[in-house]
């Protein structure tokens, strides 16, 4: 072993960790391995940079834009309309329809996106069918993880592997390659959760009700203890606070007064309900809906800005409730909301929204709201206008919204264009198999289709664009790289033959798999498969059997992140709503797991032979 290739493994170690930990960010992490390999003589500039012009990379990028168009256009949520008339009351049904419409939607656009979309449509359906809504969850997040095996674009880590078999000099991976083993674990999969989900919940028969999520404002206030902290107050003459803008108060850092509307009088016949955005300039005689964080102070606040109480009614957000609403949202796993306040965060500037409430595993944070730390898997109750709380909807990369009310159900800012959309992710996909022309350039054609039609907008375009995963991808590259120059992969190579004893490929395979499966636990996917593609070819090549089995194995691998609920985050996205617990992924993942490396082991062989097939 070489000092430059223990210079690369230590460095390597310190990703992991810092990947296991979170700490810092992933694509921090990439950034700085992407700085420190050059340095260390391991890999070229030119070779550190080379992720940035890879195809898989754009592909990736392009293809977070072609999914947006779909839920912009509402395509994705009527597939949902759909799913929920098909099921007709039938679990079994239900569950079955559910996976095929997710693997679907999957295998074209981001798994994860397509999660959060299907999330409120599945309690709303429990609700319908006074389900519980835990049996629904695992099979929901488990269709979007197969998803990934069944096309080249499904997910990151299968243009990886596809790149990684173009540098070693053979043919890429076809848009339809991983079909027939992704629609095996598919059928697989549906058959395992219609047995798994009688560890998860009772029966929609069994539920005597209890299956309801959806629920009425009065519910979000005693859920989580807002009675009592919500004052109505009207400005009176020579208050302090006429002709300021609400920004210039600091009401809320300053005396935990949070405002959540403005009442204002038009005319002596009508009133309006105005948001409580930054630039909202009070008037005298204006009505202000506080949230008070510290009711003991409320009558000294009073005397302060001169506000007169009024009195506020159980039913006055039910009176509003076509001007205002109230929906509970739980933290995306990769948010950039993470780990910051709300105030830091600036929420109401940024969404138009206030936060009233958050919980943490279960429990009601009862401390001041709004300088505590948002975490992953929080669930927070946010509160104010309903187009703002619509564009939540769009917002997939920071938050998923979990109850939404029915007003604003199946919300999309370019629904007439959902023909259009369906037309544009055909030829795309046609392009795609014809093969006559580069897929990344075929990718990149059908977003500007999407664009042209006026499925997206530069705007949402940019916002769509999973950069996190961007970067993590071209920062570990060279590191595939560096272990390749500095003899890394022949070593791993060398140990892993050694470790089977003079095994059968199949044998070998197996290993692989299950090395793959296990490293995923610990870091990203894609990560995961940009080191693992070239240890997997290389093995093939001393062997001397076709690379195509081995790579294809650790794809699927890569995707079999069914063990944990942090192993993905497509796992943790339904956590919070399915009310799951570590245990419960685990006795439901890890037989997964070993199932899925079964019919790897068993099917990939058949369908890329081993035998290397000569021109």
């Amino acid at each position: 072993m070489t000092q430059e290739l223990i210079i690369v493994l230590v460095l390597l170690f310190a990703a992991v960790i810092a990947f296991m930990m979170n700490k810092p960010r992933m694509d921090v992490v990439a950034v700085c391995a992407l700085l420190a390999l050059p340095l260390t003589g391991s890999v070229s500039l030119e070779e550190a940079l080379a992720g940035f012009s890879d195809s898989s990379v754009i592909i990736v990028a392009v293809f977070f834009i072609i999914g947006d168009g779909l839920v912009r256009t509402g395509v994705a949520f009527r597939v949902g309309d759909w799913l929920v008339k098909q099921s007709k009351n039938s679990e079994t049904r239900l569950i079955v329809l559910l996976m095929l419409s997710v693997a679907l939607l999957g295998s074209v656009m981001s798994s994860t996106g397509i999660v959060a979309i299907f999330i409120p449509i599945i309690i709303s359906v429990a609700t319908k069918m006074k389900a519980d809504v835990r049996r629904l969850m695992m099979p929901l997040s488990f269709a979007g993880l197969i998803s990934g095996m069944l096309t080249l674009v499904a997910t990151a880590p299968n243009l990886v592997v596809s790149s990684q078999l173009q540098l070693a000099g053979h043919k890429a991976f076809e848009f339809f390659s991983f079909t027939p083993i992704g629609l095996i674990i598919l059928f697989v999969g549906m058959f395992y959760m219609l047995f798994a989900r009688r560890f998860l919940g009772k029966k929609a028969d069994d539920q005597s009700g209890s299956g309801k999520v959806r629920i009425n404002f009065d519910d979000l206030a005693t859920e989580y203890q807002l009675k009592g902290r919500n004052y109505r107050a009207q400005v009176g003459k020579g208050s302090p606070l006429i002709g300021k803008r609400l920004s210039e108060m600091n009401l809320r850092g300053g005396h935990g007064a949070n405002i959540i509307v403005v009442e204002r009088r038009l005319n002596r016949l009508k009133n309006v309900v105005l948001d409580a955005v930054p630039d909202r300039v009070i008037q005298e005689n204006d009505v202000m809906l506080f949230d008070f964080f510290y009711p003991e102070k409320v009558e000294l606040f009073m005397q302060k800005f001169n506000l007169v109480s009024l009195p506020l009614m159980s039913s006055y957000f039910n009176e509003h409730s076509r001007e205002i609403g109230m929906v509970e949202v739980t933290i995306h796993p990769d948010s950039k909301l993470i780990d910051k306040t709300v105030l830091e965060n600036a929420f109401r500037s940024r969404y138009g929204l206030n936060v009233m409430g958050i919980k943490r595993q279960g429990e009601v944070l009862e401390n001041e709201l709004l300088n505590e730390k948002l975490k992953r898997g929080d669930t927070l109750l946010v509160f104010g206008m309903w187009r703002a709380i619509r564009q939540l909807q769009t917002m997939t990369n920071d938050f998923v919204v979990l109850t939404i009310p029915t007003e604003i159900d199946e919300v999309a800012p370019a629904m007439e264009k959902a023909p259009y959309a369906i037309i544009a992710l055909l030829i795309t996909v046609g392009l795609m198999i014809s093969g006559i022309f580069p897929t990344v350039l075929v990718a990149i054609f059908g977003a500007l289709l999407m664009g042209a039609c006026g499925c997206i907008t530069m705007d949402s375009a940019y916002k769509s664009i999973h950069w996190q995963s961007i970067i993590l991808i071209v920062g570990m590259f060279p590191f595939a790289v560096a272990l390749q120059n500095t003899g890394g992969v022949d070593l791993a190579v060398k140990y892993l033959l050694e470790a089977s004893g003079g095994a059968s490929p199949r044998v070998i395979l197996a290993m692989i798999f299950g090395f793959t499966a296990m490293i995923g636990l610990f870091i990203s996917n894609t990560a995961t498969a940009v080191l693992l593609a070239p240890i997997a070819i290389q093995t093939a090549n001393v062997l001397g059997v076709s690379p195509y089995p081995f790579a294809m194995a650790v794809a699927i691998a890569a995707s079999a992140a069914f063990m944990t609920p942090v192993s993905s985050p497509v796992n943790t996205l339904v956590v919070a709503p399915g009310k799951y617990s570590f245990s419960d992924f685990v006795k439901i993942g890890v037989p997964f797991v070993f199932i899925v490396m079964a019919i790897a082991v068993i099917f990939i062989p058949m369908l890329f032979p081993m035998e290397i097939v000569k021109p």
